[in-house]
């Protein structure tokens, strides 16, 4: 079952007295239960689909379908609230906030997705997710106190925390070595599957993309393959 149809997507950016179009006509469908990896050469245009995508820029033609609504047509406010409720993001940094230990980061979460409920619920959620990324142990922690790959599970468990449709990755692994990377990306593939999210990741990183489902190639604003 698809979760989020690109449909005709286009981006033209101002260059001086010139249009650049960024986005060619992309279409793209992201399933239930699956990763699709977006690669190509920086300028081919990942990023930018990603953040169309996810709703952090609007496009210049063309339709972004959400349970069958056009999101490119939604006010501002419509989309950041399908945004906090419903999507997760986790990027190249872990973006964790330093004055709050592991469990605050994914409670504070759960508030902006507007996942309050009673106090004993929340907790029994935020346990459940921690022990799923393996970082039960580490609850009471600061982000000064964990290491790069603790970082990002605990980013990882933040974006999922709310339970969302889709989950966005933007070079999530670019900042670790090779073997943080490879639990990092099998952490995502494992929620993906558990949680029953649709996926989306830009990797430079060849090696990351024995951990998804389907592969995207980007070349000029294109999928070439």
């Amino acid at each position: 079952m698809s979760r989020l149809q690109l449909e005709q997507v286009r981006k033209s950016f101002k260059n001086g007295d010139t249009e650049e179009e960024v986005l060619k006509g992309v279409d793209v469908t992201l399933e239930e239960g699956e990763v699709t990896a977006l690669i190509g050469a920086s300028g081919s245009g990942k990023s930018t689909l990603l953040t169309i995508a996810a709703g952090l820029q609007r496009l210049s033609e063309g339709r972004v379908l959400f349970n069958n609504q056009n999101l490119a047509e939604w006010k501002a406010e419509q989309v950041r609230k399908i945004r906090a409720q419903h999507f997760g993001f986790v990027f190249q940094s872990s973006h964790l906030v330093p004055f709050l230990t592991v469990e605050e980061q994914l409670s504070i979460m759960m508030d902006i997705a507007d996942r309050r409920g009673i106090k004993q619920e929340k907790q029994k959620q935020i346990k459940k997710i921690l022990d799923e990324v393996g970082m039960s142990h580490r609850r009471t922690a600061y982000p000064s106190s964990l290491s790069g790959g603790e970082k990002q599970r605990v980013a990882v468990a933040r974006a999922i925390i709310h339970e969302p449709s889709i989950l966005f990755a933007d070079e999530p692994t670019a900042s670790l070595d090779s073997n943080r990377s490879r639990e990092t990306m099998a952490l995502i593939q494992q929620v993906t599957k558990t949680q029953n999210m649709a996926t989306l990741i830009v990797t430079h990183d060849e090696q990351m993309l024995n951990y998804t489902d389907r592969i995207v190639k980007m070349s000029d604003g294109k999928i070439v393959s």
